[in-house]
């Protein structure tokens, strides 16, 4: 073991899993120093877990401070009330810190996805505040001259909307909890975050926002309302106009709508790039290497050398500890293989695929005869939990080892030839050479010997056997006696060795049994007990979809052997099975949305219209993510889902400006759109704005939600004007049809001022 080219001992510290990181490194930290070293003994750590999670508490902390300024910007620039800038920037501490006590309650800890959660969750709790705030302010503005009507009667009129738009955003994730693998164990923990926070800020926006409004608000806030409604008339104007020319042919208008919609989402899908994970910038990585099968430590040792100055020429490069014949993970391996954690700078620098291929290509052309893998720790991580880290695995199974053998070679070189496909590795495991004694039974019998016999023997010199027991501290440590390494690692020093007959005389062991060298044997491994050889690779600047496609085309064309058959596995394998789940999920939350709209509404002409919106919203998803090309992976189909419950939230908040019982027509429609533009704008601008710290992946653990907040943020950005628009389009078309009403090719007459 070595760091930073010394000679070095590595110790690794595991955490329990109800440990804090951060709290156990500071305490390892406070030891260290009460301990007496030699002057030349320098204790560094080489992984500190502690500094990303750090990094990503940071990112939360500036997400939430920035979004409590951006929603009070836009609270200020709506309703014009400094009061309510103040009692929207102490909503967030508040409800996020009893989320932390609900977590704690729950026995939840900090980590990456709880601290996304709450991140995220941060449009979604200011949402409820304006909503209710807005709606209180409505109705200070509607007040005659000299009445100021009561907040906690205006609040209640927004207990069922508020009730069903929370309950809409929080249905979404229930889906999860049948959820396995990577996938559930990662937004589990963001679900309950999101699912508390959520719960916490419906009953502050119920109960105590309203009591606060009745002390603070006065109708000099309205008349500063008034005036901010001159600067939004504009907006208000436009939309009327849009919304009447809408009514006029509402058919004609969610037709070309939702078919410009449906072709833009499907060019997105088909130009779209997919992955597994997102991928962030860790601050470090992994290089795995491997060199030739059987080669002793002082030679593996010396190439490890050469990787280590190239290590050290690079410039990013801060530190670095190296492994032999043990793993990362503290596991031991052979002599042959191990591994390098490689450490860079903070600050300004290359990105660290940059700087990974850099050292990839270097290693690969200066030091032959040495394997290597490039990959960040947490993917590492999550792909020893998934049985192959590599995105690429071609599992190819078949009885025959040397066709197997034949074709494995065939199909590394084949796709080692795509562009982009990097770090291909065969699948052919050799082990070192053997030595094979082969006893003849009739001159060991001659000697008074049998097979077992000379067996032990040589066992006992070339393996020892244990003589003595000494006590060290507390441990007991065994005293093994054999043969010097020189005469038991030659073939003809072991010809020479003694073997003792029966009657106490030395016969030489090239007397009695033949030695020879056998070459290396290739590893058999089995699934689901049929043979098979992997082949494996990663990508560089190619995504994982297209790349398995690429493979895939290129094996085919092949044409291997009928007895062999072809599958893949690696992280291909778990993306599959990850969006199938999430699919699943997809699919049970616009159910459970139809569900809980239809108990609110009990019209199924409401739940269509809300549905079919929901549906066309998910379409800007693909289209943002193709526009900043961004993966679709488990993380964006999250956001995918999220966005489900969001706009679902909105149509609720519009739908509540109806009349229950009433007819719907244009002119009821047409006042629900003028009275909730406001609301639903604000409401869409602050959780787009909360979300884009996330979305720009500032901060130190952002990247994990990155494609979410992006999905999120495009699906807001066009359904918001779509539950203003399509949807009661829709409403009005489903209505007319339930009560046999054709819808009238003429315009709508409506009063516009």
């Amino acid at each position: 073991m070595t760091s930073n080219g010394a000679d070095a001992v590595l110790i690794n510290i595991r955490q329990t899993p109800t440990a804090d990181a951060v709290k156990l490194v500071r305490q390892v930290d406070e030891r260290l120093k009460g301990v007496a070293l030699p002057a030349d003994v320098k204790v560094s750590a080489y992984y500190d877990q502690s500094e990303l999670v750090t990094g990503a508490a940071n990112a939360v902390r500036d997400a939430i401070l920035l979004g409590a300024i951006l929603a009070g910007v836009v609270l200020f620039l709506f309703l014009r009330s400094w009061r309510l800038m103040v009692i929207t920037a102490a909503l967030l501490p508040a409800v996020l810190a009893a989320t932390c006590l609900g977590l704690y309650a729950l026995h939840m800890s900090f980590n990456m996805m709880t601290l996304g959660g709450m991140a995220a969750a941060v449009g979604l709790v200011v949402d409820d505040a304006v909503v209710m705030l807005e709606h209180l302010m409505r109705r200070l503005q509607e007040a005659k001259e000299g009445e100021c009507p009561s907040m906690l009667a205006a609040a209640r009129e927004m207990a069922k909307p508020l009730f069903g738009s929370t309950m809409a955003t929080i249905v979404v994730f229930l889906p999860l909890a049948f959820i396995t693998g990577v996938t559930g164990g990662f937004f589990k923990a963001l679900a309950v975050t999101m699912t508390a926070a959520l719960v916490v800020s419906l009953l502050y926006a119920r109960f105590v926002l309203p009591i606060i409004a009745d002390r603070w608000l006065t109708l000099k806030d309205a008349e500063a309302a008034d005036k901010a409604d001159r600067v939004t008339g504009a907006l208000g104007s436009r939309y009327e106009k849009l919304a009447v020319r809408a009514f006029a042919r509402p058919r004609l208008f969610a037709a070309v709508g939702a078919g410009i919609l449906i072709l833009m989402g499907l060019f997105a899908w088909n130009n779209l790039q997919s992955g597994f994970m997102p991928v962030m910038d860790e601050g470090g990585f992994v290089l795995d290497y491997k060199a030739k099968s059987g080669a002793a430590l002082s030679d593996t040792d010396r190439l490890l050398r050469q990787v280590e100055k190239i290590i050290r020429e690079t410039p990013e490069v801060t530190g670095y500890s190296r492994r032999t014949g043990v793993q990362l993970g503290g596991g031991l391996t052979e002599a042959d293989e191990g591994d390098f954690f490689i450490r860079l700078t903070s600050g300004s620098r290359r990105p660290i695929d940059e700087v990974m291929t850099e050292i990839r290509g270097k290693v690969e052309t200066t030091v032959p005869g040495l394997k290597i893998e490039t990959v960040q720790l947490m993917e590492d991580l999550i792909g020893d939990l998934t049985a192959v880290p590599q995105p690429i695995e071609v599992k190819l199974f078949g009885d025959d080892q040397a066709q197997l053998a034949a074709a494995a070679g065939k199909v590394a070189g084949t796709i080692g030839r795509i562009g982009g496909v990097v770090e291909v590795q065969d699948g052919l495991r050799v082990a070192g050479d053997a030595i094979i004694i082969k006893v003849d039974r009739a001159a060991a019998a001659l000697a008074g010997l049998d097979p077992d016999a000379v067996a032990k023997q040589v066992e006992t010199q070339i393996g020892g056997t244990v003589a003595t027991k000494i006590l060290a501290g507390e441990q007991v440590i065994d005293v093994r006696v054999r043969l010097p390494r020189e005469l038991r690692q030659r073939a003809d020093a072991l010809k020479a060795l003694t073997i003792r007959a029966a009657d106490g005389r030395a016969v030489a062991l090239r007397a009695i049994a033949q030695v020879s060298i056998a070459a290396g044997q290739r590893q058999i491994t089995r699934e689901d007990l049929a043979p098979f050889i992997p082949v494996t690779a990663r990508l560089e600047g190619k995504d994982l979809g297209s790349g398995i496609k690429e493979v895939q085309a290129a094996v085919a064309g092949l044409h291997l052997p009928s007895t062999i058959r072809v599958d893949y596995g690696g992280l291909y394998a778990q993306q599959k099975q990850s969006f199938s789940d999430l699919t699943t999920v997809f699919v049970a939350a616009l159910l459970l949305s139809a569900l809980l709209l239809t108990l609110l509404y009990e019209q199924w002409a409401f739940t269509a219209a809300v549905i079919g919106t929901v549906l066309l919203s998910t379409t800007a998803v693909f289209a943002g993510l193709w526009l900043t090309g961004t993966e679709l992976d488990i993380s964006a189909l999250m956001g995918l889902t999220m966005v489900v419950g969001m706009i679902t939230e909105l149509a609720i908040f519009y739908l509540a400006e109806l009349v229950p019982d009433a007819p719907v027509d244009a002119a009821s429609l047409l006042a629900a759109g003028k009275a909730r533009l406001r609301p639903i704008v604000m409401s869409a601008l602050i959780a787009i704005l909360t979300l884009l710290p996330l979305a720009l992946g500032i901060g130190r653990g952002s990247g994990l939600q990155k494609p979410l907040a992006t999905a999120i943020i495009f699906g807001l950005a066009i359904g918001a004007p779509l539950v203003l628009t399509i949807l009661p389009t829709l409403v009005l078309v489903l209505s007319r049809r339930r009560r046999g009403v054709a819808a009238p090719d003429g315009g709508v007459a409506l009063a516009s001022g």
